[in-house]
C-alpha cells in the first residue's frame, strides 16, 4: 500500500462538492508544479497518476445504481472522464509536461463549477450524497422545471439493467 501523500491544503468543509472541488484543484496544482519541472519525470508521473485515480473515482460514482444525477448528466460526465483518461494516458506515454494545459483546464473548470452555488436553491438540494463532480458545470445553467424521470423497461427473465453506455 502506498503512503498517503501530504497535501498543501485541506478542503474547506466536509461538503461533498467542496471536497470534490478541492481534490480537482489539488490535482491541477500538482500538474502545474510538475509541468514547471521538465527534468523531473517522477513528479510528472505521480501527478498524472493522481489525476487518473481521481477521475476513476468519479467514473465509479456515476456508474453506481444509486447515483442521483440525471442520466444525461451522468453520460456527459462519463464522456468527459473518458477524454481525461485518453489525455492522461497520452501524457504518461510521452511524459511531456508542456502538454498538460488541457487536463489542468478541465480540472479547474469543474472545480470552479463545483464551488458555485445556485441562487435560491436550498443547501441540501445542492449537496446530494451521490453528487458527481461535473454536476457543478451544469449549475451555471438556470435549472429547468423538474421533468418526470424516464422509466427503464423492466428486466425480463431476471436480466440485469443495462449499464451506462458512452460513445465518443
Amino acid at each position: 500500500m502506498k503512503p498517503t501523500p501530504k497535501y498543501a491544503s485541506r478542503p474547506a468543509s466536509d461538503d461533498p462538492r467542496d471536497v470534490e472541488a478541492w481534490a480537482l484543484a489539488e490535482a491541477a496544482r500538482r500538474l502545474i508544479d510538475a509541468s514547471r519541472q521538465p527534468d523531473d519525470s517522477e513528479s510528472l508521473q505521480a501527478a498524472l497518476q493522481l489525476n487518473q485515480r481521481l477521475w476513476t473515482i468519479f467514473q465509479a460514482a456515476i456508474s453506481e445504481d444509486d447515483c442521483q444525477l440525471p442520466h444525461d448528466l451522468r453520460t456527459n460526465i462519463a464522456a468527459l472522464s473518458l477524454m481525461v483518461d485518453r489525455e492522461t494516458m497520452a501524457r504518461l506515454a510521452d511524459l511531456d509536461g508542456g502538454k498538460l494545459d488541457r487536463l489542468i483546464e478541465i480540472n479547474r473548470s469543474v472545480a470552479s463549477g463545483l464551488s458555485q452555488r445556485v441562487e435560491g436553491a436550498p443547501a441540501e438540494a445542492q449537496t446530494p450524497a451521490a453528487q458527481a463532480p461535473a454536476a457543478a458545470a451544469q449549475q451555471a445553467i438556470p435549472p429547468r422545471p423538474a421533468a418526470p424521470q424516464p422509466q427503464r423497461p423492466a428486466a425480463q427473465d431476471g436480466a440485469q439493467p443495462q449499464p451506462l453506455r458512452i460513445s465518443i
